[in-house]
C-alpha cells in the first residue's frame, strides 16, 4: 500500500469520545443515523409487489447478517462491495450443507455422498451458465478467482495463437489482472500491448480504440465496468470492431456480472470471466465463459488429475473442455455455494438490482460532490450516462488512507483506499491513490448519509491541524 500523509493516532488505545495527539485533544463528534432496517421483511429473496414502497436495500439488509453489528463502537457501514460482496444466509447455508451433509470428492466416486456432490458441483455450471446466459455449460470453466481465468486465456489461447507483431488491445483502466498476464505472454511471444487512453469525460476513448484496432490487432482485453472510474464500455460495439479483421475479445466482467443483466450471447464476446466473492458467493472461485469451439482448440493451462483423458509413461490424452481446465480437486463447496449465489440473486431480478443500483449510484455521486475540495473520477452520472455504484475520489490535501482509516475507526465506515489494483490508471489521472466507495443491493440512502456525514467529520478533524 503507498504511504500516508501523516501517520494516525491508534484510536483503539483512546477513550471512545476523544482523541489526543500531543498536547491537543479533540471531542468526538458523534450524530446520530437515520438508518432505518426493515426487519420484517419477507425471508424469500423474491421482491413482494407489494412492498415496492420501501427500497430494495432496507428489504434485503437482513439476509446478511455481517452488517448488523458494530465496528469500532459504531455501527457498521459497509461501502466496499466492489472488493468483495457481502454473503447472504442462502450462501453461508449452502456451504455449510455441503460440508456437513454430503461432503465428498467430485467425478471421482460411486458412493451417494460423491454422488451427490458432483450433482450439485456440476449443477452450480448449469446456473452460471443460465446466469450470463452461455449456450451450453461446457461453455462454463471453474477456476479460483477471475486472474485466474484470465491467466488461463493467457497461457492457453495466448501463447497458442500470438505471434511477433500481433497486437493486444487494452485500456489505461484495466485492472492489473488484465494487464500483467498479457504483458507477461507479450514478453514470450513478440505481440505488442497498446492502450487505449482517456477522453475528457475520463472514460476510456472508444473513438481511439476503433482507430486502433487493425488487422494487426488479435485480442482486445478490457472491463466491462471500471472498478476505478464506473464508467461502462460498449462492449457490443467493441465486439463488432474486433471481428470484423477477426480479432477475438475478452471481458473483464466483475464489476458488471453481480450489478446488471449480462447476456454473452448479446455480447458476443469469445471470452468473459468474473468472480464469485463480488456477487455474493464465496472467495476461491471464480469463472471463466469462453466460446466452445475456442475451448476445445486450447491446450490445457494446468496437468494433473481430472484433466486427463489417457495417461501413458510417455504422454497423456486431455479430457474435453472444461475439465480440460479444471486439474485437480476443485473448490467443491465454493462452487455450489456461488450457485445458491446465482439463485438469490436470480431470485431479486438483475433488472431490479441494477436499477436500484443506478439510483442509489447517482444518490452517492451527486452527495459527495457536493461536499467541498472532493474530486471524483471518472464520468458525471447524466439520463444518458450511468456509473456503476460506486466513486473513487480524493479530497484536497488529504491521503485517501487517512481517511479510510479515521472513517472506520471513529465511524465504523468501510471504505477503500489505494490504487484498487490499478495503478496505470491512478498515474495518468496524476494520482497515486484514491478513496473508493461502492455499493451493492443492499446498501441504503442512509448508508450513503452516514457515510457523508462522517466523511465531513473526518475532514474537518485533519483540517483543524492545517
Amino acid at each position: 500500500m503507498e504511504g500516508v500523509a501523516m501517520k494516525l493516532p491508534s484510536f483503539k488505545s483512546l477513550a471512545p469520545n476523544a482523541i489526543s495527539i500531543g498536547r491537543r485533544s479533540f471531542a468526538r463528534v458523534r450524530r446520530s443515523s437515520s438508518l432505518s432496517i426493515n426487519s420484517g421483511a419477507s425471508s424469500s429473496a423474491t421482491i413482494a409487489a407489494d412492498s415496492e414502497s420501501v427500497s430494495l436495500g432496507h428489504r434485503l439488509r437482513k439476509d446478511f447478517r455481517i452488517l448488523h453489528q458494530e465496528v469500532n463502537g459504531s455501527k457498521l457501514v459497509y461501502l466496499d462491495s466492489a472488493a468483495t460482496s457481502q454473503k447472504p444466509a442462502a450462501v453461508l447455508e449452502a456451504l455449510q450443507n455441503y460440508y456437513e451433509f454430503y461432503n465428498s470428492n467430485v467425478h471421482r466416486g460411486i458412493h451417494y455422498l460423491s454422488a451427490k456432490a458432483t450433482d450439485e458441483f456440476e449443477l452450480a455450471r448449469k446456473k452460471v451458465a443460465r446466469f450470463i446466459n452461455a449456450s451450453d455449460s461446457k461453455e462454463i470453466v471453474f477456476t479460483r478467482n477471475a486472474t485466474e481465468a484470465i491467466n488461463l486465456v493467457a497461457y492457453s489461447w495466448g501463447l497458442l495463437n500470438l505471434k511477433p507483431g500481433d497486437e493486444v488491445i487494452l485500456t489505461v483502466a484495466e485492472h492489473h489482472s488484465c494487464i500483467v498476464p498479457w504483458q507477461i505472454v507479450s514478453q514470450k511471444t513478440g505481440a505488442v500491448l497498446k492502450f487505449v487512453t482517456l477522453n475528457e469525460d475520463e472514460t476510456p476513448d472508444i473513438d481511439k480504440m476503433r482507430e486502433m484496432i487493425s488487422p494487426k490487432t488479435k485480442l482486445v482485453a478490457v472491463h466491462h465496468v471500471s472498478n476505478v472510474l464506473a464508467s461502462s464500455l460498449p462492449i457490443e460495439e467493441i465486439v463488432v470492431w474486433a471481428h470484423s479483421v477477426g480479432a477475438k475479445v475478452l471481458v473483464d466482467a466483475c464489476q458488471s456480472v453481480p450489478h446488471m443483466v449480462v447476456d454473452v450471447q448479446k455480447l458476443n464476446a469469445d471470452f468473459l470471466v468474473a468472480s464469485s466473492h463480488k456477487m455474493c458467493g464465496p472467495t476461491g472461485i471464480g469463472f471463466l465463459y469462453g466460446k466452445s469451439d475456442l475451448l476445445h482448440a486450447m491446450p490445457p493451462f494446468l496437468g494433473g488429475g481430472e484433466m486427463i483423458s489417457d495417461v501413458f509413461l510417455d504422454h497423456s490424452t486431455y479430457a474435453e473442455p472444461p475439465s480440460r481446465f479444471e486439474a485437480g480437486t476443485p473448490a467443491i463447496g465454493e462452487a455450489i455455494a456461488l450457485g445458491a449465489a446465482v439463485d438469490y440473486l436470480s431470485g431479486i431480478g438483475m433488472t431490479n438490482i441494477h436499477e436500484y443500483e443506478v439510483e442509489l449510484g447517482k444518490y452517492l455521486y451527486e452527495k459527495l460532490s457536493s461536499l467541498p475540495d472532493v474530486r471524483i473520477y471518472g464520468p458525471r452520472p447524466s439520463e444518458s450516462v450511468h456509473r456503476g455504484a460506486l466513486c473513487s475520489f480524493n479530497v484536497e490535501g488529504l491521503h485517501p488512507t487517512d481517511l479510510a482509516t479515521f472513517l472506520d475507526q471513529q465511524h465504523g465506515v468501510a471504505i477503500r483506499s489505494g490504487h484498487h489494483c490499478a495503478q496505470p490508471l491512478h498515474r495518468y489521472l496524476g494520482v497515486n491513490a484514491s478513496a473508493r466507495a461502492s455499493l451493492y443491493f443492499y446498501n441504503t440512502k442512509e448508508d450513503v448519509d452516514s457515510f457523508i456525514v462522517a466523511l465531513a467529520d473526518t475532514v474537518s478533524f485533519f483540517n483543524s491541524f492545517k
